[in-house]
């Protein structure tokens, strides 16, 4: 059901959601195995440090925990009820909800619009909206917030922890993708699975993580479809203020809008028109999944470039022109380096290196060539940020330049100047690579990667400034 405006209700109620002190799971279950038991389990093994609270009225205790056989049966106060009974129960038990006075409602429970079952589903939303209690799907994962140790899901556990907020209409992309955060160091405040979004939206989620949640830097967005555009592009605007939005949009093919309209229910649209409300909006675009989170990445962990001059040093031509062809791709094309700057690059490299931007510091290159190099690009006044550009030589362990890149992005963030770093090699690179992001640095294996990232960060540069 459309919302009918951004609710200042949901967005300060939607803490109750995200960071809970009690959960109830509503149709827990005593089976190994079913999303009832799991969820109970998630919570438990997450290291949840609130009240857990399973409701199954056949059963006196689930996973140690003591069961009720309604919420409403529970002593305390509850902010959460994650809803895992069949579909046909769900409008009774949120009618307990209410009830109970419970804070906040997910229901992972599929069998609504997206099979055509629309009229129950308006139902219990009209339900929700009438007593003021946010509703989450349904048709969802769940809930997972990495800060406040809640997995609230049937997802594998919480993702690696970091700064930002992903909302995501397709559950098994979040289930998938769990995993891939800890492998490749992309860290996550929140998760949200959005599912039908029959009563919570897109837009009041990205308002909250801007204006509620200090855990959140970024948020990313993937989108199958859009049912209030003008609340969209209003949250977008407003929020994008404080932090950077981030966005996916899938099923714009004709096919894949078929797709996406029975995954969630939702009316994909096509590209154009979802290119001009994203532009409108403020928001960065993403050209598929792994651009998203190489994207939200960077600006999760670095500051807008706000100048047009962005210089990359590297030690190898390949990579250079590489990265010269994304600049130009990405909306940061290479401009030469200042003239003052040039005797300073040429003191890092030998005379036939090269102090053009992109900054050729040869093979030869050592840690402490690049560490000079990028500081004096960073704290010249012309320069918006820095890509550097690594291509493993024997001469260099790669961990003693990470090391000497960590050093940097400390000068980089006393600039206020974006560093994003490419590391290209084998497993010592990926180690360095994997060390960098844990301690903050927006690292790729890739000059494209790198550069998109940059480009992302100076497209935030260039919306703060017309604020």
């Amino acid at each position: 059901m459309r919302i009918p405006k951004i609710r200042d209700y949901v967005i300060k109620n939607l803490k109750y959601i995200m960071k809970p002190r009690s959960i109830a799971i509503i149709g827990a279950a005593r089976e190994p195995g079913k999303i009832g038991n799991q969820v109970v389990k998630n919570l438990i093994d997450g290291g949840f440090n609130g009240k857990i609270y399973p409701i199954n009225p056949k059963a006196d205790q689930i996973l140690g925990l003591k069961a009720y056989p309604t919420v409403k049966a529970v002593p305390d106060d509850v902010d959460l009820a994650i809803i895992v009974v069949p579909a046909r129960v769900v409008k009774s038990v949120i009618q307990d909800c209410v009830e109970k006075k419970v804070k906040g409602i997910v229901v992972i429970t599929s069998g609504f619009s997206e099979v055509g079952n629309r009229e129950l589903e308006d139902e219990i939303v009209s339900m929700c909206r009438k007593y003021k209690i946010p509703l989450i799907g349904p048709n969802v994962v769940g809930v997972l917030n990495a800060t406040q140790k809640v997995n609230a899901s049937f997802g594998p556990k919480l993702p690696y922890k970091g700064k930002i907020g992903f909302v995501s209409q397709s559950g098994a992309l979040v289930i998938a993708l769990i995993g891939w955060t800890w492998n490749q160091r992309v860290g996550m405040s929140t998760i949200v699975s959005i599912g039908n979004k029959a009563d919570v939206d897109f837009s009041e989620l990205i308002v909250y993580f801007a204006e509620e949640d200090p855990d959140t830097n970024a948020v990313a967005l993937y989108i199958e479809g859009l049912d209030a555009g003008p609340e969209f592009v209003e949250a977008c605007k407003r929020a994008s203020k404080k932090i950077p939005i981030v966005a996916l949009k899938a099923g714009i093919s004709e096919r894949g809008s078929l797709a996406a309209m029975s995954h969630t229910g939702s009316m994909a649209g096509s590209a154009r028109i979802y290119r001009a409300v994203f532009k409108q909006a403020g928001v960065i675009l993403a050209e598929n999944l792994e651009d998203l989170y190489d994207r939200s990445l960077a600006l999760s962990l670095q500051p807008p470039a706000r100048k047009d001059l962005i210089m990359v040093i590297t030690n190898g031509g390949g990579a250079g022109v590489i990265s010269t062809d994304a600049a130009e791709k990405y909306g940061i094309p290479l401009q030469d380096t200042p003239r003052d700057l040039v005797p300073k690059m040429k003191q890092y490299m030998p005379p036939f290196g090269s102090a053009k931007n992109p900054v050729d510091l040869t093979g030869m290159a050592r840690p402490e060539d690049y560490y000079g190099a990028v500081v004096d690009a960073l704290k010249h006044p012309e320069v918006g940020g820095v890509v550097v550009l690594y291509c493993h030589t024997a001469i260099t362990n790669p961990m003693d330049l990470a090391k000497k890149m960590y050093e940097a992005s400390k000068v980089a963030e006393n600039e206020n100047k974006p560093l994003v770093v490419c590391f290209i090699g084998g497993e010592e690179v990926d180690r360095a690579s994997i060390w960098l992001k844990e301690n903050g640095v927006p690292t790729y294996p890739s000059p494209m990667r790198a550069m998109s990232a940059m480009g992302a960060l100076r497209e935030y540069g260039r919306l703060l400034e017309k604020l």
